[in-house]
């Protein structure tokens, strides 16, 4: 609303009305700046269902408040520009997806809001050539889920605006959740709303980031569990014949992760020369209220990028899959799913096998056939335990698994150093152990006791 025009209608209060956006309701006030409408969406920090009646209960003390505040900012104008009706424009508080632009330009916008219209930003960081350092669809989809829960319920119930947003607040929010989630789901939570406000920062929007020096509590080391030597040959014998088979067999023998064995494809297999190379990935995410598939040609970091040896036992398990796959195809004909040709882990009609299936099925499987429980990223840590147990140097674990760095083998596995364990015990044995037992035998005659 222009400054004139607000003076000329002192009595009047600005008209607005309820409205339901995302599951929760604003006031929304008619502003009008320089003769155009612009309204002021303010949250009620309330969710839709049960509050409609008291938000427009609410409605006219909120158009009297916002008056009143409009009519003491242009009396506290210049009389220069009053005469020019020409005062500070009103800045207005929109959703995202009713906004124009993906910059937002003001501090008194609602923090959720913003954090929408960031994601927006991100989203085309994620899906196009941007300015901004790209990011991957699956990096996208976590900031988006971490939004959506629990950032968004629990900034919704404390509404608050970007500007007055404190580092207080956000600590406040980290230590509820930490009642019921770990350390490191929490830090999710906080490299979004960091890199939000990082971005808020950007655009000069705030001075500061109120989430920066956030210091969280000492993550406990997390120690995978694996399968002994025994229960391996176990599980490969109850998963004969299944179309989980040759997903857990190259994922026991050669510690690959997930994302990495179903993105195999035969042009990765050299079988002339019995080796093969990790240079694909298939995941999947859920991004803009869609589930996506994830295919791309490049690995997680340049050490994953990789090529093992292939073992006898392996390659001819693929033989005998290579040749299933083409009767599959002669069989279905038409129905053959053509788009993932060239894929190794599909099922009977050339469908993808899921990420979601496989990380379901596996422990079903255990289950059903009575088997210790573990997770199926779990085979990895079973590869690491197997190597280490049997000598293999941490450099080259490190090597095999594909870390980009040597700390990250040791941090996950340096537990299961089972070599090094057994040398040290070895030698305890000969410097101490031996040594003493020689002195309490009867032929040295130190354990004789002395009468006087």
């Amino acid at each position: 609303m222009s400054a004139v025009h607000l003076q000329e209608k002192k009595d009047k209060l600005i008209a607005g009305h309820v409205e339901e956006k995302k599951g929760y309701l604003y006031w929304v006030l008619n502003v009008v700046v320089d003769g155009k409408r612009k309204p002021k969406w303010i949250p009620t920090g309330r969710k839709a269902k049960g509050n409609k009646t008291w938000a427009n209960n609410e409605l006219p003390r909120v158009r009297r408040e916002w008056t009143e505040k409009l009519r003491a900012e242009i009396e506290t104008a210049s009389p220069g520009t009053m005469e020019q009706g020409n005062s500070q424009p009103i800045k207005t508080i929109q959703p995202s997806s009713e906004s124009s632009s993906d910059t937002p330009d003001s501090g008194d916008m609602d923090f959720v809001d913003f954090l929408y219209q960031w994601l927006d930003y991100k989203y085309k960081t994620a899906t196009a050539a941007s300015l901004d350092k790209n990011i991957e669809l699956t990096t996208y989809a976590g900031y988006e889920g971490n939004v959506k829960s629990p950032i968004e319920p629990y900034f919704r119930e404390h509404p608050i605006t970007l500007n007055g947003l404190s580092k207080e607040m956000i600590e406040e929010f980290y230590q509820i959740q930490l009642e019921r989630v770990a350390v490191t789901t929490v830090k999710h939570y906080h490299s979004a709303i960091h890199c939000a406000l990082n971005y808020a920062v950007d655009k000069k929007i705030l001075k500061a980031n109120p989430a920066d020096r956030i210091i969280f509590p000492k993550l406990e080391k997390f120690k995978g569990d694996f399968y002994v030597d025994s229960e391996v040959l176990e599980l490969f014998e109850i998963l004969k014949g299944h179309k989980m088979e040759l997903i857990v067999l190259l994922t026991a023998f050669y510690g690959l992760r997930r994302s990495e064995v179903l993105g195999l494809k035969w042009s990765a297999f050299d079988f002339s020369h019995d080796c093969f190379s990790i240079r694909h990935t298939v995941t999947t995410c859920r991004a803009k209220g869609e589930k996506v598939v994830v295919k791309k040609d490049r690995a997680k970091n340049k050490s994953s990028r990789r090529t093992y040896p292939l073992i006898p036992f392996i390659k001819e398990r693929l033989l005998e899959a290579k040749k299933q796959q083409d009767e599959n195809k002669r069989l279905c004909g038409r129905s053959y799913n053509k788009e993932n040709i060239g894929y190794i882990c599909v099922d009977a009609v050339g469908d993808l096998i899921k990420p979601n299936y496989v990380s379901c099925t596996f422990p079903k499987l255990l289950a059903k056939n009575n088997l210790r429980h573990i997770r199926f990223h779990d085979l990895r840590h079973t590869c690491a335990s197997l190597l280490l147990a049997n000598g293999i140097p941490m450099e080259q674990v490190k090597e095999w698994l594909g870390h980009s760095e040597i700390s990250t083998t040791v941090d996950i596995y340096g537990h299961l150093q089972f070599a090094t364990k057994r040398n040290s015990a070895a030698a305890m044995e000969r410097d101490i152990v031996q040594p003493f037992i020689q002195m309490q035998s009867p032929e040295t005659g130190t354990d004789e006791k002395v009468v006087s």
